[in-house]
């Protein structure tokens, strides 16, 4: 069985999808100042770490500890639910299949009490 990696099109295609997904982030109305003094160079390849690590492309996160990362941003549950959005159109529109972005999605959310202590919300 191949991995996700392989599944979505491997580094290419990650890479694509991440640039995609960094693009959208830093400029959203809601998420986007969270993101006005990062690089978009450092957080493209985190990004790609992190995601390539969780789709078995043999590849191994070397950004700080999710938790240590975020602690400095107060985010909220719906910026968090944002994010979550965002990242759910870009698989859609480079074609990554159901199965999938299904997994992603979940593992994106058993992520979330690292990133934020707040609830959900309906602020998509």
């Amino acid at each position: 069985m191949s991995s996700d990696f392989t599944r979505i099109g491997g580094e290419a295609a990650l890479r694509a999808i991440i640039d995609d997904f960094v693009g959208r982030v830093f400029d959203d109305a809601m998420i986007g100042f969270f993101f006005r003094n990062a690089s978009r160079d450092r957080l493209r390849e985190m990004e790609y770490q992190h995601a390539a690590e969780h789709l078995g492309g043999g590849v191994t996160y070397q950004g700080r500890p999710l938790r240590a990362a975020h602690a400095p941003h107060r985010i909220m549950g719906g910026q968090f639910e944002r994010r979550t959005k965002i990242l759910s159109d870009v698989l859609i529109a480079h074609g990554v299949d159901d199965e999938v972005r299904g997994r992603w999605l979940a593992h994106t959310e058993s992520l979330r009490d690292q990133i934020t202590g707040d609830a959900g919300s309906e602020c998509l």
